[in-house]
């Protein structure tokens, strides 16, 4: 299929305003999840309910996390088990839901329900998982938290307040500095490779955030998801697919990182595995403009103009004064174009 801009499509445009966005890569700490929102095209009558026991004596695990989510009607919801271990989430519409159960100190527990009348109800169990490994992993990254000097995190700082001066020399400055405190911030080692993309210094911001993933251990998503994007960049989807996935290993709640995994499966001519991606993002993170512009995308590559058109608008809405506005705007009033082409020749 002929895209909207067959020699600057929005995947390449994205390729263009993306470091932008990476700004938001580099930081300490991901939020919580919030609980999702459905949409409200759908009839939403139905409820999924259950109990949570735990494995070894089936008794209640209360105020564990469970997650619903359905791809086709959009939703994504978080709640906790009540003292008894019973969970209810209501006002869903019919489908089919994967349901996880995410408890420190135990395995998650999958499972899914098909919600065809009002109401399906599950008991799940929760196996104890390697207590010792999971400590392990916790501490070595509180203690390299509680490692970093207070001035080498003041320099980090500031390079975000560099950036949003628009001074990526003065944040280059910051955050050399930093790292010369303190060698194994291997945060600032991925800021320092946002900066450098930023820059166009693709060498520079490789090397990066490689050092970001060997410090880290391989624990630090955002410096994996630099990586992955810079090989996009770069021509090497496959590689890029390849980290990263390894990034979403450890952070699955990514949007971030589910966007750049569907430009990459544009890239390799999967448009359908670009569109799930996109819906994960947005799972994630219902109001992250960027994915809008992979299912776009992914909608011009099936020659869905009706559903192409809905997800560029979404994105103009979202971002109304962002760098791709103009672009993305140019992109709608061809997409009306086609449509009206099409509906004369009926």
């Amino acid at each position: 299929m002929v895209c909207v801009f067959p020699n600057f499509g929005v995947a390449r445009l994205q390729a263009k305003f993306l470091p932008i966005v990476f700004l938001n890569f580099a930081v300490l700490a991901y939020p919580s999840l919030a609980n999702g929102q459905s949409s409200s095209l759908v009839p939403t009558e139905g409820r999924i309910s259950g109990t949570v026991l735990l494995n070894t004596d089936h008794r209640p695990a209360s105020q564990v996390a469970v997650s619903l989510k359905s791809h086709v009607a959009g939703i994504f919801r978080t709640i906790l088990t009540d003292v008894e271990g019973h969970f209810e989430v209501r006002g869903l519409p019919p489908g089919a839901y994967d349901i996880v159960v995410e408890e420190p100190g135990y395995e998650s527990a999958h499972s899914s329900a098909q919600l065809a009348g009002p109401s399906a109800d599950l008991v799940i169990y929760l196996k104890s998982s390697r207590v010792a490994e999971t400590r392990r992993n916790n501490d070595t990254v509180s203690v390299h938290a509680l490692k970093i000097p207070g001035k080498a995190h003041h320099e980090f700082q500031e390079s975000f307040e560099r950036l949003a001066k628009n001074d990526p020399a003065g944040a280059l400055s910051h955050l050399n500095k930093a790292i010369q405190i303190f060698p194994d911030f291997y945060e600032a080692y991925c800021q320092l490779g946002v900066v450098e993309t930023k820059l166009g210094h693709r060498d520079e911001a490789m090397q990066s955030f490689q050092t970001a993933v060997d410090l880290s251990g391989g624990r630090y998503a955002s410096a994996e998801f630099g990586l992955g994007y810079l090989l996009y960049l770069e021509g090497k989807p496959r590689e890029a697919e390849t980290v990263i996935r390894r990034g979403l290993e450890v952070d699955e709640n990514s949007a971030d990182g589910y966007t750049i995994l569907g430009m990459i499966q544009l890239k390799l001519e999967h448009p359908d595995d670009a569109e799930k991606s996109a819906r994960e993002a947005l799972l994630r993170k219902p109001d992250f403009a960027l994915a809008y512009l992979v299912l776009a995308d992914a909608y011009g590559h099936e020659g869905d103009r009706q559903m192409q058109l809905r997800e560029l608008e979404a994105y103009l809405k979202l971002d109304p004064t962002g760098p791709a506005h103009d672009l993305v705007q140019q992109s709608c009033e061809a997409v009306r174009r086609i449509l009206a082409q099409l509906q004369a020749q009926k």
